[in-house]
């Protein structure tokens, strides 16, 4: 059997607020406890947001928190091959289609079809590009316009078959229901990947045999679910833990400015203080 493994996996898109400060010391408190393994994987596919200064903030950020990490660190942005050669695998199965579609098209087509069904990334995709002809695609792809590649999901199913399954350890057995993100973008546009090929690809080639990450990604594994199948990727246990909130019952984000682990640091709080508050022993 393999070592139990984990991981934390932060966007450097800006400073940790107490949520990452949570996620990472459960997924460092259990690899502990089990004898394991805990990595850090840097999240950094988008060079539009990300900056290698967030990058190191994050490191000063867990090493406040007493959480060590093996090294080398993987960051994405190094790693884009690995993800190219995912998304051919699937293109070679026939399980990907160019998607032309601007969001402000999709929305339009949505709003002619008079409602579509949501999933935890907004309306599903209606399958406007999937439904092109062969000779449509062609002329498309050979005038150059900007495209995405999307999962056919009819066709994932069919390959796959019923009775995929995952475990969330705090929900148990969940029949994979990928439906639920629909024809979802694997490569985008603009960076050749999307999160939710890079996750699954990082994870299988790490090894990560424990998931440990918020209850706001819990719809997403049924899709990451069916991409490891396809990929013939080993299926990891799942703990997706409570968000935490602020004083108004709010997500914690930082989009939202929350309160980030320097400011708490430089106000005088102590990583002793800031783990007992959230459950853990400081």
């Amino acid at each position: 059997m393999p070592s139990l493994t984990t991981r934390f996996a932060p966007s450097p898109t800006g400073r940790l607020h107490k949520g990452h400060a949570y996620s990472a010391l459960a997924a460092h408190t259990l690899a502990r406890d089990r004898g394991g393994r805990f990595l850090l994987r840097i999240e950094d596919i988008d060079p539009t947001r990300c900056t290698r200064e967030n990058a190191e903030q994050i490191f000063e950020d867990l090493s406040w928190l007493g959480i060590d990490w093996e090294t080398p660190v993987r960051f994405q942005s190094e790693h884009l091959d690995d993800y190219s050669a995912a998304a051919e695998a699937l293109r070679e199965q026939g399980l990907l289609f160019p998607c032309f579609c601007t969001r402000a098209e999709i929305l339009r087509e949505i709003e002619r079809a008079g409602h579509a069904p949501h999933g935890s990334e907004g309306p599903l995709y209606p399958g406007t590009c999937r439904r092109l002809s062969e000779d449509e695609r062609t002329q498309k792809l050979s005038t150059g316009t900007p495209h995405a590649l999307r999962l056919d999901l009819g066709k994932a199913l069919a390959l796959t078959g019923p009775g995929l399954v995952w475990t969330d350890t705090n929900q148990g057995i969940q029949d994979a229901r990928p439906e639920l993100l629909g024809d979802a973008v694997l490569v985008r546009k603009d960076i050749g990947t999307s999160y939710h090929l890079a996750v699954v690809v990082d994870d299988g080639l790490q090894g990560i045999t424990d998931i440990v990450r918020g209850v706001d990604l819990f719809e997403a594994t049924h899709l990451h679910r069916i991409l490891q199948s396809l990929l013939g990727l080993p299926v990891p246990v799942y703990h997706h833990h409570a968000l935490l909130t602020d004083a108004e019952g709010q997500r914690l984000a930082k989009r939202d400015r929350a309160i980030t682990l320097r400011s708490l640091r430089e106000s005088g709080v102590s990583a002793r203080e800031l783990k007992r508050e959230l459950g853990f022993e400081g």
